[in-house]
C-alpha cells in the first residue's frame, strides 16, 4: 500500500473530509500510477477520488473501536521518532 496513506480511524478528533479527500487522491494515484491524470482523463480521475472519498466516510462512521481513540499528536510524535531512528530523516531541530 502507498505509504502516504494513514490510518484515519479511533483518533480523537475524527478524521477531517480533507484527510479522507487526501488519503482517496493517493489511493487513486497509487491505482492509475499517476500523480497528474491527462486532460483526457481528469474526469475519471476526479470521479474515482469523490467517489473513494465518499464511501471512505461512510466506512469510518461505521467502524466500531474498541480501543480508546488515539492522539494525533502523539502518534505523529512516534512515527517522527521511528522515522529519525531507521536513519531515513535527521532529527527535527527547534
Amino acid at each position: 500500500m502507498c505509504r502516504n496513506i494513514h490510518t484515519l480511524h479511533n483518533f480523537e478528533p475524527a478524521a477531517t473530509n480533507d484527510e479522507i479527500h487526501a488519503a482517496a487522491l493517493q489511493y487513486v494515484r497509487k491505482i492509475a500510477g499517476t500523480t497528474k491524470p491527462s486532460k483526457a482523463n481528469q474526469a475519471a480521475f476526479d470521479h474515482a477520488v469523490a467517489e473513494i472519498a465518499h464511501i471512505t466516510g461512510h466506512l469510518l462512521e461505521d467502524l466500531v473501536a474498541v480501543a480508546p481513540p488515539k492522539n494525533r499528536e502523539e502518534e505523529a510524535a512516534k512515527a517522527r521518532a521511528r522515522a529519525e531512528a531507521s536513519g531515513r530523516y535527521a532529527p527535527r531541530v527547534a
